[in-house]
């Protein structure tokens, strides 16, 4: 609603009914003289408020939108799916939510920042399950840095737990790395049935929270393997 414009115009309306009452009543001149200054410095200050409130709209509206689109290995298979991602700065973490549509109905996604788009996808960063409804659309929201800042580091080698032993086993220590930036996006079956059971290949992969997870179904690979969209938000 345009509340500026809404009282322009009825201070407006005010003072062309005091300019018909000064035709009709002596000594009215000098109140619609008034009138006019008041409406005058009125103007002023809705059309000050109004550049104010704009000028902070486009300081503050650092807002990235972007689309996924259907990987390789799930083209044949699933050829609607698709997600919308928007990513809404909130100070020193992103909100990032996430639209998926045209998939299998009733079945559990899992979500990952990636380092490229495609195999052998680079370092990963799990954060968290998708699942869709009865129409195969799914929605979350996730919380994190996710900006020009995303990274990972491994400033040496150090232990770790051995949690899981299917067919990806944890590891039990990691490669030391120096920052590696992370700028993609990846969505994976959480299982390889469910896969199959969408028509497409049953290969097992690990990224779920267990390292048994299905074929990935959608990337960020409509942008360059070194520009990833996180990049564009600064």
């Amino acid at each position: 609603m345009d509340r500026g414009g809404a009282a322009m115009r009825v201070l407006v309306t005010v003072a062309t009914s005091a300019m018909l009452m000064a035709t009709a009543m002596p000594g009215a001149k000098a109140q619609l003289r008034q009138l006019q200054q008041q409406q005058f410095q009125r103007q002023q200050q809705l059309q000050l408020q109004t550049q104010t409130q704009q000028q902070t709209s486009t300081s503050s509206g650092n807002i990235v939108q972007f689309k996924m689109v259907v990987s390789a290995g799930a083209a044949k298979c699933l050829p609607n799916a698709s997600a919308n991602v928007t990513i809404v700065p909130g100070g020193p973490v992103e909100n990032m939510s996430v639209s998926l549509s045209g998939l299998p109905p009733a079945t559990d996604f899992d979500f990952f920042v990636i380092q490229v788009p495609n195999a052998p996808f680079g370092m990963s960063w799990y954060q968290g399950d998708i699942e869709t409804d009865s129409n195969g659309n799914g929605h979350a929201t996730f919380v994190g840095r996710f900006s020009i800042e995303t990274f990972v580091v491994a400033p040496g080698v150090a232990p770790a737990p051995t949690t899981f032993n299917g067919p990806f086993p944890s590891a039990g220590s990691n490669p030391a790395t120096g920052p590696i930036q992370m700028y993609h996006l990846g969505l994976w079956f959480n299982s390889p049935s469910d896969a199959t059971k969408a028509g497409c290949l049953g290969n097992v992969t690990p990224f779920n929270g267990e390292h048994n997870a299905g074929i990935q179904v959608l990337n960020t690979s409509n942008f360059p393997d070194l520009k990833g969209p996180l990049i564009q938000v600064q």
